[in-house]
């Protein structure tokens, strides 16, 4: 599992690493492994390095530095290499003199061509967003042309510029932009949040991570830690020659009703996918269900389901007093519950809380930004301090849903899944993603595995549902199957 480093832990590390080396040394590991993925990107793009016309948008100190280097070993490979310096007072000398001597040259303003753009404008310790001139520059790259009469590819170096490092924000801006928008962005050392999390991670496009050799100096605790596959493939459960049914774990479902039966199907369609060996379904959709799924034990209610081993409760189900019975059933089981949608609302009013206390069973609770709101009265700017908030509140695993979810648990971790899609943004896709949770759940898994498992499979099905056509849900729920089937068993 990868991690994302706080500004303040990467700053310390820097300089635990440097007292160990060279003067100098670290500047040209990073300014070398850029350089390489520059070459690697504009050899992706038709004609390699020699002849290639690449401009760096230079800011002042290490972030500078590291451009102008890179910027040196790409002259030196035959590129013609043009630096726009913004800050000339500030601008890192001996960077600057190797660009001279490899045959760079500095220019006043952008030219018309180019097929690569360095930009090294502000580093991590930059925050509030874009100032004048750089925001006009960068206003100015989509006018660029390359040599296929595209627009060349924007290289952020370290983090795409005027994001906030530590948070994933993105300042909001009137007119110019607050922010560069990357196709790459090659980090050096360590991830940082903004390439994980919030709204800066999509404009970092794809990240490349240049070891510098700073790990064995980083100390504390993660940001924020990045779900992979290698993590799901060991955390799912392994099905032996011994299991049954009950063993694999049995699932309830409090979901839809007689308005809102399509949440009951895919709910269930999600929990399916997952890998529990029995579902039983209490609602007023069992009919549908059935319809659909035969193997499922239906129900009316939830004390008439029989025993479970967790519940997911309120996708559909509404927020009537009827709703609000079925809920305060599930939070009397001594079992894991998944909370979602319409079990969110009926939480709002408090009413509830004395039975949240009292629960010693695991709860997960998925809000999106939106129901996030109205259960802290506030939009979560900072993604990952929002649900750690949300998460140390109400005791309880928080599945903040988002292009880059988020993952927090009361004691302070935090996950970020990095297979979100704006595919999954569609009715419907959520009352699966409970579904699987739920699954997890069922089968074992603690909590927080769950539900960043159960982010990480549902966001590649969105993938794979999108590849397709136009996605609907349903298509989302028949997806997962598939990804899931390449899990080992």
């Amino acid at each position: 599992m990868r991690a994302a480093w706080r500004v303040a832990d990467v700053r310390a590390a820097e300089r635990a690493l440097m007292a160990t080396l060279p003067a100098g040394t670290l500047m040209q590991r990073a300014a070398g492994g850029l350089a390489g993925h520059c070459a690697r990107l504009l050899a992706e793009r038709g004609g390699g390095v020699y002849g290639a016309r690449v401009l760096l948008l230079v800011g002042s100190g290490d972030n500078g530095g590291d451009t102008l280097y890179a910027g040196a070993r790409l002259a030196g490979r035959g590129a013609a290499v043009s630096a726009l310096l913004l800050a000339p007072e500030r601008v890192h000398q001996g960077g600057l003199a190797a660009l001279r001597a490899a045959g760079g040259r500095i220019v006043d303003g952008l030219p018309d061509r180019a097929d690569l753009v360095l930009d090294g404008i502000v580093g991590i310790g930059g925050s509030g967003g874009l100032r004048e001139p750089a925001a006009r520059l960068v206003a100015g790259l989509p006018g660029l042309t390359g040599r296929s009469g595209d627009r060349p590819p924007v290289v952020a170096v370290d983090v795409p510029s005027g994001v906030e490092v530590d948070t994933g924000d993105v300042p909001r801006s009137v007119g110019l932009p607050s922010t560069v928008t990357a196709d790459l962005t090659v980090t050096f050392g360590c991830l940082k949040p903004a390439l994980v999390v919030g709204p800066a991670a999509p404009r970092a496009g794809r990240v490349e991570l240049v070891d510098i050799g700073l790990g064995p100096w980083l100390r504390g605790t993660p940001a924020v830690r990045v779900t992979e596959w290698s993590d799901v493939s060991d955390w799912w459960p392994r099905l032996g020659p011994e299991e049954e049914k009950y063993s694999r774990g049995v699932v309830g479902l409090a979901t839809g009703s007689a308005t809102y039966p399509g949440a009951a199907v895919l709910s269930v369609g999600g929990a399916v996918a997952g890998p529990t060996g029995m579902i039983r379904y209490a609602g007023g959709a069992r009919a549908e269900v059935l319809r659909r799924y035969p193997s499922v034990v239906a129900a009316d209610r939830v004390t008439e389901a029989g025993r479970v081993q967790a519940w997911v409760c309120g996708s559909g189900l509404g927020t009537d007093d009827a709703a609000a019975t079925e809920l305060r059933c599930v939070l009397a089981a001594p079992v894991p519950v998944v909370l979602d949608a319409d079990a969110l609302t009926l939480l709002v009013d408090g009413s509830m809380a004395e039975r949240l206390r009292e629960r010693d069973a695991p709860i997960v609770v998925t809000p999106h930004d939106r129901e996030y709101a109205r259960l802290c009265g506030e939009p979560p700017r900072d993604r990952v301090a929002a649900a750690l908030q949300l998460a140390t509140w109400m005791n309880a695993v928080v599945l903040l849903k988002g292009d880059r979810t988020v993952v927090a648990t009361p004691d302070g971790q935090a996950f970020a899944n990095p297979t979100g899609t704006p595919a999954l943004a569609t009715a419907g896709t959520g009352d699966v993603l409970a579904g699987l949770l739920g699954s997890l759940l069922a089968a074992g898994l603690p909590a927080e595995r769950a539900a960043a498992a159960a982010a990480y499979l549902h966001g590649l099905a969105g993938q794979e549902a999108a590849r397709r056509g136009p996605v609907v849900a349903a298509d989302v729920a028949a997806a997962l199957r598939r990804v899931i089937a390449r899990l080992p068993r």
